[in-house]
């Protein structure tokens, strides 16, 4: 009597066990379950020409790679998302529910069946080749550059004038590679009439910039110029919300930055532009700004070297969107506001920062920032053996250009009436970001 109650208790958990995994006691399928949380979260990167390794847009495409979804989403590797939960609220969160994950894996444990062909919901709309709509206008480099199989590579620069002769509000952006396996990033500059960045400097031929002048006692790690929108793996399209926009002034050329890392096979690539302009007259502007520290020296081996930055806001504005930016030694990073009165609060923390993901942490809501705030960024960085990113760790770290070197830049996005000069929401230069 003892043995049959045990097995029947066995039983019983063993049931409940997978009737909990089973969404409403049955098996999900493709069709009905299991196409509608791809369509949401994974096939912007999972289809053709994108950053997914395969296709994630029908039946068969995926179900080969059931099993390593399972592990993924379980591990929650996939879809990437570091931000600590604890810690602001996101309207971009890619990161799966529990009820999510339970389908999947139910879906997986059950033999990944398709289902009925009826249940399929209608496929998520792409555009080509975008990651938005069909661009309004597309630039792009004048030529495509030839990339070795091997060796480094200085940044690239390219100046792409736009021709435009009226001001242009631009409400989604997208730059991108044609080859992105040798593309380690792409920033895309304004170079507004009258700027003197790179002002002796041909359009439409490839360069190298002249390196910094050395002096230690010097930081040239501010941006060069009014960022537009960049490329790195994992980071979307800019597209700004209804009524926000950024400009585009008459008379201003592109300044495309290319990053070329090659992997051992010869390529070429001619990275594109594409611009959606705002249906009509913005009310806020959107400028891309950063708190940025290039003064630091990482000590060989140091496992958890500490880097402060910090941006002082001079007018009322709202805070968008954040974007922490490290090479491999990169550890964790934290943003925090410090408000005129004193209080801080922490509105970001990625405890275990990916850079083979360059996530955008989008506000669900703007924050509002009083004059006088603070925007401060903390970086640990892991220069020790244990890092199987480290590329040297008995190597001291300054800030650099290559992948090898490192970077500390706390991106974010302030939004602003339109009518005000974007001059006056910048703090003095000596902490600025510059900006001509």
């Amino acid at each position: 009597m003892c043995r049959f109650s045990f097995a029947l208790l066995v039983s019983v958990l063993f049931s409940a066990s997978l009737f909990a995994q089973t969404p409403q006691g049955s098996a999900p399928t493709y069709t009905k379950d299991v196409a509608p949380i791809l369509q949401k979260h994974c096939q912007t990167c999972h289809r053709p020409g994108e950053a997914g390794p395969f296709s994630m847009l029908t039946y068969g495409d995926t179900k080969p790679w059931a099993t390593t979804m399972k592990r993924v989403v379980q591990q929650k590797v996939m879809p990437p998302w570091f931000a600590d939960p604890n810690y602001g609220h996101f309207a971009n969160e890619r990161s799966l529910s529990p009820e999510e994950i339970r389908t999947l894996v139910a879906w997986v444990n059950a033999g990944a069946q398709k289902g009925d062909p009826k249940d399929m919901p209608p496929p998520a709309h792409f555009e080509e080749g975008w990651g938005i709509p069909k661009p309004d206008v597309v630039f792009q480099l004048p030529k495509a550059f030839s990339v070795p199989n091997s060796g480094m590579l200085e940044y690239q620069y390219v100046i792409v004038p736009t021709g435009f002769t009226e001001d242009k509000w631009v409400q989604m952006i997208e730059v991108r590679p044609t080859d992105r396996s040798v593309v380690h990033h792409i920033i895309a500059y304004l170079r507004e009439p009258g700027s003197n960045y790179f002002k002796d400097q041909k359009p439409g031929v490839f360069f190298e910039a002249p390196p910094p002048k050395s002096d230690e006692k010097t930081d040239t790690s501010a941006l060069p110029s009014d960022f537009l929108v960049g490329y790195a793996p994992g980071q979307p399209a800019e597209i700004l919300s209804p009524g926000q926009a950024k400009l585009i002034k008459a008379g201003t050329d592109i300044v495309f930055e290319v990053h070329y890392t090659p992997n051992g096979k010869a390529t070429t690539d001619r990275t594109k532009l594409g611009l959606i302009f705002a249906k009509e007259p913005p009310k806020e502007r959107v400028l891309t700004l950063s708190a940025v520290n290039g003064t630091f020296k990482i000590p060989p081996g140091d496992p958890n070297y500490k880097v402060d930055a910090s941006f002082d806001i001079v007018k009322d504005v709202k805070l968008a969107g954040l974007h922490p930016h490290m090479h491999g030694r990169g550890k964790d990073f934290e943003y925090r506001l410090v408000y005129p009165d004193g209080k801080t609060e922490t509105i970001l923390k990625v405890p275990a920062y990916n850079w083979h993901w360059q996530l955008w942490y989008n506000f669900a809501e703007p924050m509002t920032l009083p004059k006088g705030t603070k925007i401060e960024c903390t970086a640990h960085f892991d220069n020790s053996a244990n890092n199987p990113e480290n590329p040297d760790p008995t190597k001291t770290v300054i800030w650099g250009q290559q992948s090898w070197d490192e970077m500390m830049v706390g991106f974010f996005n302030l939004v602003f009436d339109a009518k005000i000069p974007a001059k006056d929401v910048m703090p003095p230069p000596k902490t600025a970001t510059a900006k001509n």
